[in-house]
């Protein structure tokens, strides 16, 4: 299904909006964030090096480590004053990697996120199941947003308490589950150790990320 009608826009327009806006943020981060105009200098590239799209290949990656080199807010292209949502890496490896997000960096992701959920046949009448961790972690919130932009029922379960997600999910006729495929398996187990037949749930669709996806997740989903 199509969310958005600019999604069906001709190749070329679309590779147009994607140019323009390209420029428009290399500007401002280069203006804005030191560690990033720094690494471009590094690598010899200024803005006006990017003539056209595939010119992004030349720009440097961002890097994790930049990222926690530059904690806690020394990458943000905006000023603290227009933040109002901070979220982050657990940290277990060092510190966190932090991301802050404008208002309007909270519509385009809850825009995004709509897409995805049309995309796996979600709509207003779809009956959503969010297993993401809620809280720092950036993926239940985003998923959230996205499920209510379509109008869909949103069930907000979080993550863990297997046998009672899988009761909402028969008790609440879930249709579309979002989860990552570690704990997408976890249902599938919990599911067998319950008793509880595939037939018995109204499950359409799995949106499944966060972590690399193992093929076991895949064969399992639709084998179940």
């Amino acid at each position: 299904m199509i969310w958005a009608k600019e999604e069906t826009l001709p190749r070329q327009e679309i590779e147009n909006i994607q140019f323009t806006r390209l420029k428009e943020t290399l500007k401002r981060v280069y203006e804005k964030v030191p560690a990033y105009r720094k690494k471009m200098e590094q690598a010899g590239i200024s803005c006006e090096d990017i003539m056209e799209l595939k010119d992004l290949r030349k720009l440097p990656f961002t890097t994790k480590q930049d990222l926690r080199d530059n904690y806690p807010y020394n990458m943000f292209a905006t000023p603290l004053q227009e933040i109002i949502r901070i979220h982050a890496s657990s940290g277990t490896t060092g510190k966190p990697t932090v991301v802050g997000y404008t208002r309007r960096d909270i519509a385009n992701w809850a825009e995004l996120m709509a897409r995805c959920l049309a995309m796996a046949g979600g709509h207003q009448d779809s009956v959503v199941q969010i297993a993401y961790g809620y809280g720092l972690f950036t993926g239940g919130l985003g998923f959230h947003y996205g499920a209510e932009k379509i109008g869909a029922v949103v069930i907000p379960t979080s993550g863990g308490n297997t046998r009672r997600q899988i009761m909402l999910m028969r008790d609440l006729g879930t249709e579309i589950l979002a989860c990552t495929p570690s704990y997408a398996l976890c249902i599938i187990e919990g599911l067998e150790a319950m008793g509880i037949k595939t037939e018995e749930l109204k499950l359409k669709a799995g949106i499944f990320g966060a972590e690399p996806c193992p093929k076991t997740c895949v064969q399992n989903w639709k084998r179940n």
